[in-house]
């Protein structure tokens, strides 16, 4: 494995999370993912390609009104082992080994880009019994598509940059937008991610097809994109509605792919009235957890 590194700064951020760290196995890879707790439906989030669980606790705490957020730390990424497989299957079943290890009954999954990806895999396999999925802008390039619109160079780029030692100003250079509280959570746990673990999933973006999954992801079923988003664009939405006439789409105005950084209130406002309709539909009487979730 190359270098990986975590700042003490960093595990200080802990501290101030309302969560508490969950440990699982997956095989031989230990896993580590922050749960928020309460007795409500369980919500297992899978961030991106470099962000670590943590970096999604902005999300996480608005939505404990409503559900359990269980984020996990992709294998590679914060807390987790790293071990070879990063293809799309190989991170499922992280997943589902997340699920049975904490007891988690009929969860449903919340995955923005890469993660999004993994849960929409998550769900086809049906290897778990879920209660539906959020995918926010997942990566549609692969196979005789357009290359994904970030470059392996960039990402690695950025990651040699956190491990020489990064601040939140170099931070924005990259992401100007974002919230200054997320830019300081990027400069010090971005280096918690490994080369192999960047490399091997954008191999996935452009090698594995986005396409060869979605058309099989059961409802309830919703899809967020920015409306502005390079890796999502208008005509991918149109594509991906044309094939899975089951999801319900939602564009974010003034986002582009980074959409809960992009516009936080809008796109946790849509995330939370997705997840309002699925819980609705879970409700005694209804037949939702039937239907999307598989023994």
């Amino acid at each position: 494995m190359t270098q990986r590194s975590l700042l003490q700064s960093a595990l200080a951020d802990l501290a101030d999370v309302p969560a508490t760290s969950r440990w699982i196995w997956s095989g031989s890879v230990r896993l580590h993912a922050l749960d928020y707790g309460g007795g409500l439906p369980p919500l297992v989030v899978l961030p991106g390609i470099t962000s670590p669980a943590i970096t999604m606790d902005f999300i996480a705490r608005e939505l404990t009104d409503l559900v359990r957020p269980v984020v996990l730390d992709v294998r590679g990424r914060g807390l987790s082992d790293d071990a070879p497989g990063h293809t799309l299957e190989a991170y499922a079943e992280d997943v589902e080994a997340l699920i049975t290890g904490l007891g988690l009954e009929h969860p449903l999954l919340f995955g923005h880009s890469m993660g999004a990806r993994i849960a929409a895999v998550t769900a086809v396999r049906a290897k778990v019994p879920l209660g539906g999925a959020v995918l926010a802008d997942p990566p549609m390039s692969g196979p005789g598509r357009d290359a994904y619109p970030t470059s392996l160079c960039t990402f690695l780029r950025q990651l040699a940059e956190a491990h020489r030692g990064t601040d939140a100003d170099e931070v924005a250079g990259h992401w100007p937008t974002w919230p200054r509280h997320e830019q300081e959570l990027r400069a010090r746990w971005l280096s918690s991610c490994t080369r192999e673990a960047v490399t091997g999933t954008h191999h996935g973006f452009e090698h594995e097809d986005f396409f060869t999954w979605w058309p099989q992801v059961p409802a309830p079923l919703a899809l967020l994109h920015g409306a502005d988003s390079p890796v999502v664009t208008s005509a991918g939405a149109a594509e991906a509605a044309e094939a899975n006439p089951a999801a319900s789409v939602h564009r974010i105005p003034d986002a582009g792919h980074m959409v809960f950084w992009d516009a936080p209130t809008t796109a946790v406002t849509t995330l939370r009235t997705a997840l309002r309709g699925m819980l609705t539909d879970r409700e005694p009487g209804s037949d939702a957890v039937v239907k999307c979730g598989h023994a």
